[in-house]
Parts: structure tokens; sequence; C-alpha cells
């Protein structure tokens, strides 16, 4: 049995005025139309579009670093742990689902500044010339071996895509891969 109260239901399409959202109704129950929902912790809107996910993910994997603060302001681990933190905790929270995005040079820029924004945290300010200055993209490249988030993000996505290839003929994904589309657009 379906639940009206907890089922909801979503158009989508390119043009925004066929996306429009009125209470579909079917044998006499009525379900509300929704933009945007949530399954299983990934946001989907009908726009089909990932910024708004990404903009989600970093905030959640924010809050997960404030949570954490406390691990990665401890002098006591170096900062070889404070980065295996970084990269068990906090990244893949914000790159879930990620074999599945578009990802445009804007959200890539956003994914850095993330990123950056942490490893900065992690190597703290550096002592020259008398003063402490912060450290420049081109150093947190440096320090990390030339590895950030967007390069791994492209790797996840040619192992999701070498995954799919080497699949069953019969499986779901790999139908999906490789079905021929019929009919116009």
């Amino acid at each position: 049995m379906v639940s009206p109260d907890k089922t909801k239901y979503m158009k989508f399409s390119a043009s925004p005025s066929r996306r429009s959202m009125k209470g579909a109704t079917i044998n006499g129950v009525t379900y509300e139309g929704v933009t945007e929902f949530i399954y299983p912790g990934t946001l989907i809107s009908n726009d089909n579009s990932v910024q708004k996910e990404i903009r989600r993910r970093i905030l959640a994997s924010n809050r997960t670093y404030f949570a954490a603060i406390s691990l990665f302001r401890n002098r006591l681990l170096s900062r070889a742990t404070k980065i295996r933190l970084y990269k068990t905790l906090i990244r893949p929270l914000v790159t879930f689902g990620v074999e599945t995005w578009t990802v445009t040079k804007k959200e890539e820029q956003a994914l850095l500044i993330f990123e950056r924004k942490i490893f900065r945290r992690i190597y703290g300010p550096k002592y020259e010339d008398g003063e402490w200055k912060i450290r420049m993209n081109r150093e947190l490249e440096e320090l990390n071996k030339g590895e950030n988030i967007v390069k791994w993000i492209k790797g996840q996505r040619i192992s999701w895509l070498v995954h799919l290839e080497r699949m069953e003929e019969d499986r779901m994904p790999k139908k999906i891969f490789t079905r021929e589309l019929e009919g116009t657009r």
C-alpha cells in the first residue's frame, strides 16, 4: 500500500514551464508535487542540476570538519594523520555519489577551495623572513604531490566506468549504459 502522506512526485523536463507542480490525483488520492527531494542521501532536483547537491555536500563536510576540529588542532597528531583523517572522514562525505555528477569548472573550483581551506588548517602558516605567511595554492599542491579532490573525483568516475564495462550483460546498470534510446529527445 502506498502512503499518500509519504509519497511525493516530481516532473523532469528541459523546459521550466513543463515542470509545474500541482497535486496529482490517482484513484481519489492526491499526491504532493515537489521540485527536489533527497533519495538515498543525494539531493535530486527537477532541473537535473548537481550544483545544489555539491553545495549541500560541502556544507555537510564543513560541519563534519568543525565537529572534529579538536583532532585537527591537536598537536600530538602528525600532519600525515590529519590528512588521513581528512581523506577518511571528510572527503567521502563531500564526494558521495560523485560518479554520477556532471561537474563544471565553477563546481570544481568550489570543491578545490573547500579542500585547500582544510589543507591550510592542517599545514598551518609558514614562518618566512621573520613573519608568518599563509600557504599559497601552489605550495599546498606541492605538499600534496599534485593530488587534489578534482583529480580524485575523475579517478572515481573512471573506476566506475571500468566496473560498468566488466559487468555481466544482464545487470541493470550495464543494460542502461549500453542501451540505445529510441525516439526523439
